[in-house]
């Protein structure tokens, strides 16, 4: 009865051990690999997040680099302090570009935004996030391991108390055999078999205990076996998930994010483009060109027609001492000078006295083509007369003829003289606000420091109130010289916008005058010619206007004579009878000072006082190399 159960145990045992052994090795070795499974696709996942991070972070160094090269650009084309480019921004079209700049400024300035709301938004959430993901991760697979080490553990106290329970049960096989071996012998003694017997009852006591031990460890693993899989792997494993789970919505709504930080800016950004787009059609090119003509108004007047000359007739003519053109001679034995007369020249007339080709013959005079006197001129009877009736004394004077290369030096007149009457009179008017606006400044000053004076008088405990007086006095001072200094630029305004309204009036007049004496009228151009054929300022309607010689007397001695550019030589006697012109003997040299510009005509000069023109083919000109690079830099300028 003793061995058929143990036997039926036995073989129970065996068959459902294997079982279960198999069972749980293959139970096992799958949970190993969905466990290893899993942590390579959260890691993959992880990955996929730190690579949209870089891709963000690579987006704002791009943004940032862009913004700083739109504000580089739109710094390289702002308009300079204090330079010519602020006065080209007067035009509605330099303002439009310069709008234009400002508006690609606040476009910069959106992009710097996109990069700093991607940073802040995107980059730093998402990396303070990757590092919470991959704590929590490790927490979870943490369990996991130690889930699956627990279960193992009570596999192995298993599979321990199994064999222990297989073992007893083998001896106890075994010594009930020899107790029936023993019993059936009749050579042995009865104490003999009674130990046998013994042995074997203690070897099933043994199994009975093994039995007992492995059923309660099997119901004990079973149990733990159950809330291995049923409870703790799949609470780890949807952890895992709802992590996994969050990730994904996570790097969804950073996309999203990613997408709405550039569409917050559009808006703006449309504006700035509104802003340009604004600007370009507030461009006046009618008021553009207003502002062109005002500012390179000259205010001359056009000249009269040119005669005709008739080359046919010879050059010379005798006259008569008792003709009209023998009292034009005398009468501009004066030189002419008009006090306020300037000699500006007409811009645009061209030169209507081509240089004299070299006389073939000792006499100058007898050659038919050379060069034409003022009395050798052929001049129309109404010329004679009207200039006999606007005859005024006139002063020898080479201030206009200075005028342009002492501009060239740098060395402008205070009052402006040597520009047009329009540009004089709004360069004029520039200098009377300029200082207007320094009387201002310096007012302002002495108004703060008299106050300052009266807190120091009421409360001697601040300060001295005598410490002010110095500066007070020299503020007063300042303002008085600055006074004086507008006195004396706006008597100039004044005198100029006199002319300007008279020379209005002249031409109203004019006008009728041509149409009734056209004859006359193109004659009279020809008096306002200078030695080189250039139309000058002077105007029949200041013959009246009659300037003290002291006038003249100062502003001629603040003048520096011109600088010598050469030496020449007379080839031919020359008598400089018409204004502006100097006489030379044959074989006479004298300082040259200003080169033949193309009109036939060469200025030299004998000493400091005596200077003027002579024809270039007259003379053999030596120009100093220096001299000649520096004059022709000068004239560049």
């Amino acid at each position: 009865m003793i061995a058929f159960p143990l036997a039926v145990v036995k073989g129970l045992l065996s068959t459902l051990g294997e079982r279960r052994f198999l069972l749980e090795e293959f139970s096992v070795g799958c949970e190993e690999d969905q466990f290893d499974n899993l942590e390579k696709h959260t890691q993959w996942g992880i990955d996929v997040l730190e690579k949209f991070i870089k891709f963000v972070k690579e987006r704002t160094e791009i943004e940032l680099s862009y913004a700083k090269q739109l504000r580089n650009l739109s710094k390289k084309y702002q308009p300079k302090k204090n330079s010519k480019e602020e006065e080209e921004y007067r035009y509605t079209s330099a303002r439009a570009f310069l709008a234009t700049l400002n508006e690609m400024n606040d476009y910069a300035g959106q992009h710097e935004v996109i990069s700093e709301n991607m940073t802040s938004l995107i980059t730093g959430e998402l990396t303070r996030y990757v590092q919470e993901l991959k704590q929590e991760r490790k927490s979870h697979f943490h369990d996991g391991r130690k889930a699956q080490q627990h279960i193992e553990t009570c596999w192995k106290q298993l599979e321990a108390s199994k064999r222990r329970f297989e073992r007893d049960c083998k001896e106890a096989d075994r010594a009930q055999q020899y107790f029936e071996k023993m019993d059936a012998d009749i050579n042995v003694t009865k104490a003999d078999v009674e130990k046998a017997r013994q042995q074997a009852q203690l070897r099933h006591q043994m199994a009975e205990d093994s039995k007992a031990e492995y059923s309660s460890t099997l119901q004990k693993f079973n149990s733990e076996q159950h809330d291995h899989y049923y409870t703790h792997i799949p609470h780890i494993f949807q952890k895992i998930q709802e992590m996994e789970e969050r990730r994904i919505v996570r790097i969804g709504e950073s996309m999203k994010t990613f997408a709405e930080v550039d569409r917050q800016v559009i808006p703006i950004i449309g504006k700035c483009l509104d802003e340009i787009t604004k600007a370009a059609e507030s461009i006046d090119h009618k008021n553009d060109s207003q502002l062109v003509i005002e500012a390179f108004k000259s205010g001359f007047e056009p000249p009269g027609d040119v005669d005709f000359e008739d080359f046919t007739q010879p050059m010379k003519r005798t006259v008569s001492e008792s003709s009209l053109s023998n009292s034009r001679a005398d009468g501009k034995s004066e030189p002419k000078f008009g006090g306020k007369s300037k000699g500006k020249l007409w811009p645009f007339i061209k030169k209507n006295k081509p240089p004299p080709p070299p006389p073939a013959s000792a006499s100058p005079s007898a050659v038919p083509n050379g060069p034409q006197s003022p009395k050798q001129q052929k001049e129309p009877l109404s010329h004679r007369f009207n200039e006999f009736m606007t005859s005024k004394p006139k002063i020898h004077c080479f201030r206009s003829l200075k005028r342009g290369l002492s501009l060239k030096l740098g060395a402008g007149p205070e009052d402006f003289s040597n520009l047009p009457p329009e540009q004089r009179r709004k360069k004029l008017q520039q200098k009377v606000d300029e200082l207007n606006r320094d009387i201002q400044k310096e007012m302002d000053q002495r108004d703060a420091l008299t106050k300052m004076k009266d807190v120091y008088i009421k409360n001697p405990q601040m300060g001295d109130a005598a410490s002010v007086d110095h500066r007070l006095a020299e503020l007063g001072q300042n303002i008085e010289k600055l006074r004086l200094e507008v006195q004396k630029f706006e008597g100039w305004l004044a005198e100029v916008e006199g002319r300007l309204s008279m020379r209005s009036e002249a031409r109203r007049q004019s006008g009728l005058y041509e149409a009734q004496n056209p004859s006359a009228v193109n004659s009279c151009a020809q008096d306002r010619e200078s030695p080189d054929g250039s139309y000058t300022e002077e105007q029949s309607q200041e013959t009246e206007m009659k300037v003290p010689a002291t006038d003249f007397d100062d502003e001629f001695d603040d003048e520096e004579p011109l600088p010598t550019i050469g030496t020449c030589k007379a080839l031919y006697t020359f008598e400089g009878q018409n204004e502006g012109t100097i006489s030379v003997a044959e074989g006479e040299m004298l300082y040259v000072i200003e080169e033949d510009k193309g009109d036939g005509w060469t200025r030299i000069r004998r000493n400091e006082d005596e200077e003027g023109y002579v024809p270039t083919s007259y003379v053999e000109v030596y120009l100093d190399k220096n001299a000649k690079d520096v004059y022709k830099s000068l004239e560049k300028i």
